[in-house]
């Protein structure tokens, strides 16, 4: 009896062994690599990223491994999108008007001049026909995409004049990525696009005149006050931006029904969880810009806003007539956003009027 209790106890070990091994195995089974947009470790934007592979490995118990890459560590920032669709990476982080020249309908994924802000992005991709038409739209380029951080209202810019009319914007050169640049141009103005780590020394070597960037937290971050004399608002341009998550859609599907709903999750926590901390952080980091470091903060002219409006309008309505996806695209956006504008009007409007006199 002692025998047969030794061997069953025995036996019993080296099944728990074997599964263990099982489990070490399946805990390797998939490592990615995750390229981004952004500078590696930067505030909001690559810690977003870093905080996505993060969440993808503990959600996953370890099965799914994510390393990221900040931009030019394995590709350069703007090459995220191409490396992702031929599997040099599994997975990127960056923001979907980078890639207008794939398809001008994506910038409608990220954000659309004196457009939907973040919570009705939100409402629209999630719940509003959006991530139906963003899937169909990068499942062309084999890949999955998925909101993944937004940082909601941005600032104007950095400027090294200041903007009085319409007539200053004539032959300013200002980094501007996405249709914002468009309306630009269109103003008399030069886009230039740019990613994040060429920004100050462009800006400091009069490369260019302007340049926006995000929002006073990630601003403080770059040190941009030291290049740069007049900070304007409102960021008519980027009103709500969500940033993105790619996956190579091969990959993708070859994961088990677990894994994806982990994945796909998981971003959703971030693009939460990142809106939130700059709603957090860019209080604080607006107070520190204006008492120490005496930055001029100057509001937009109501003439200049009004004109670049009206050049919105009719930038975006052109991409619309250019294909019929960015036409199917741009229905279903406006038509949400009609109705959160009915909806903003005798709600979010005019709780903020009301809870701000006096």
């Amino acid at each position: 009896m002692q025998r047969r209790a030794f061997m069953t106890g025995a036996g019993a070990a080296t099944v728990a062994l074997g599964a263990g091994i099982g489990t070490a195995e399946a805990k390797a089974e998939h490592k990615w690599k995750m390229v981004t947009t952004w500078p590696k470790n930067f505030p909001g934007l690559g810690t977003g990223a870093n905080k996505l592979a993060e969440l993808i490995g503990e959600m996953s118990g370890g099965r799914i491994e994510v390393k990221v890459y900040g931009a030019k560590e394995l590709v350069p920032a703007f090459e995220v999108f191409d490396a992702v669709a031929r599997g040099t990476a599994e997975m990127g982080h960056g923001a979907a008007y980078y890639w207008k020249g794939k398809s001008e309908a994506a910038q409608f994924f990220s954000t659309v001049p004196f457009g939907m802000t973040a919570q009705e992005m939100n409402g629209w991709l999630y719940h509003g026909g959006g991530m139906e038409l963003w899937s169909e739209l990068y499942g062309q380029f084999g890949l999955v995409p998925a909101p993944a951080g937004n940082t909601g209202v941005q600032m104007g810019g950095w400027f090294n004049k200041e903007i009085n009319s319409v007539e200053d914007l004539q032959g300013l050169k200002m980094r501007i990525p996405g249709l914002g640049g468009e309306v630009l141009k269109r103003a008399g103005g030069t886009p230039v696009n740019l990613p994040g780590g060429e920004l100050f020394t462009s800006l400091q070597s009069g490369a260019i005149d302007a340049t926006e960037w995000v929002g006073p937290y990630n601003d403080l971050a770059f040190g941009l006050y030291k290049a740069a004399k007049y900070y304007y608002y409102p960021g008519w341009h980027e009103p709500g931006t969500t940033l993105e998550a790619m996956i190579n859609k091969q990959v993708f599907d070859e994961l088990p029904k677990d894994l994806q709903s982990i994945v796909t999750n998981a971003c959703k926590v971030v693009n939460q969880d990142m809106l939130a901390e700059y709603t957090a952080r860019n209080p604080a980091a607006l107070q520190t810009l204006l008492t120490e470091h005496e930055v001029e903060l100057r509001r937009y002219p109501d003439d200049v806003l009004r004109r670049l409006r009206e050049l919105s309008e009719e930038v975006v309505a052109e991409i619309a007539e250019k294909d019929a996806f960015s036409q199917k695209t741009y229905t279903s956006y406006r038509k949400f956003l009609k109705q959160s504008k009915e909806w903003g009007a005798v709600s979010d409007l005019v709780y903020l009027q009301a809870r701000d006199q006096g």
